[in-house]
């Protein structure tokens, strides 16, 4: 029976759903560390691969337009060049070009039970708002799982609301190597095990981006700077930010008097340094217009290269799908490994 790969390199897997566009949120929540991973001198090289997945058959389970959802793809792996994810360093591929996800998944079901399902953090909520929920919808972790499994995924990196995915795959690679892991030593631990247990990467240093209102920056909320945004957008944006005193006093007209405007300052903060905020804020104490003006032109001075990066790449629409059939190819030879090492585990293959 093949085991999991003993291979000294580490890999690494994180997607994201190709369901609108990206928000500053989204960069300084996840997608800037992968960049960083990318980057790292531990991870360059030989030292490690590096997975990440358009996630479009989980998409599936809010886009249900064709037309949108093509473009969707396009415009996430455009998001993906565009921040500086590197298709000759990382492998970028979409999910529904590697069957194996939805087989392993359907091989992950029948050792799944339903109760361990409705443990999952988005079918709670879900229940608790009285919404109807598909099948996929309730049964989206398993896919998940297989999404992480494949790969033999020793890093996921995710934000602490996300743990519960990585919780999930490593209960399954438990719960299968049990079954069909062969013969068990004396600790009753499988001689054979099929699925490498992944590890959560917690990316402690990341606060929640606040939203224009002050809650978690969220396209349901409606309250985002879309990371490519225009300046006319940024600066419609920020001038839409409800502004509060934070540390201090509102006064009748609006102004701080001894505090900073919270809402502002935390956006502001990701992109600039604090030892080059505090003067400009304390020197601009109850002047919101002049803090959102600085704003304005230090988000203009970090998206626009991104912006106009995308751009460029977006005129060559034979190199956005050059990447991904590359990726297709490259992600297609390891997971069909592992798919075939669990179907020759569970009796199927010969």
């Amino acid at each position: 029976m093949s085991k999991t790969s003993t291979n000294s390199k580490k890999t690494l897997l994180s997607g994201v759903k190709p369901t609108g566009k990206p928000h500053i949120g989204n960069y300084f929540g996840a997608m800037k560390q992968w960049v960083d991973l990318q980057n790292n001198p531990e991870f360059t090289g030989d030292k490690a691969q590096k997975f990440f997945m358009i996630a479009d058959y989980h998409a599936l389970n809010f886009i249900q337009n064709a037309a949108e959802m093509k473009q969707n793809i396009i415009d996430l792996a455009l998001d993906y060049l565009a921040i500086g994810i590197d298709p000759k360093q990382s492998i970028i591929f979409k999910q529904s070009d590697i069957s194996a996800h939805t087989e392993l998944a359907w091989i992950f079901d029948t050792i799944t039970t339903m109760p361990y399902l409705q443990r999952a953090h988005a079918y709670k909520d879900a229940e608790a708002k009285n919404k109807e929920i598909s099948v996929g919808a309730f049964n989206y972790p398993m896919l998940m799982c297989a999404d992480i499994l494949l790969y033999d995924v020793d890093i996921v990196p995710v934000g602490q609301d996300q743990k519960q995915h990585v919780e999930y795959a490593r209960d399954t690679a438990i719960k299968f190597n049990h079954i069909f892991g062969g013969e068990k030593d004396k600790d009753n631990n499988p001689t054979s095990p099929v699925f490498k247990l992944p590890e959560p990467m917690i990316m402690e240093s990341v606060a929640t981006v606040p939203g224009l209102d002050g809650r978690k920056m969220s396209k349901s909320y409606g309250n985002t700077i879309p990371l490519f945004a225009s300046y006319d957008e940024i600066k419609k944006a920020v001038m839409s930010i409800v502004t509060d005193a934070g540390l201090g006093a509102v006064a009748a007209d609006g102004t701080v008097s001894d505090g900073i405007p919270k809402n502002i300052y935390e956006i502001h903060k990701l992109i600039k340094p604090e030892a080059e905020l505090k003067p400009l804020y304390e020197a601009n104490k109850g002047k919101y217009k002049a803090l959102k003006d600085a704003l304005v032109e230090d988000l203009e001075a970090f998206i626009k290269p991104m912006r106009e990066r995308r751009a460029l790449l977006a005129q060559d629409n034979d190199l956005v799908m050059q990447v991904l059939a590359d990726g297709a190819s490259r992600a297609r030879m390891q997971a069909e490994k592992r798919l075939a090492a669990a179907k020759q585990a569970v009796g199927v293959s010969f």
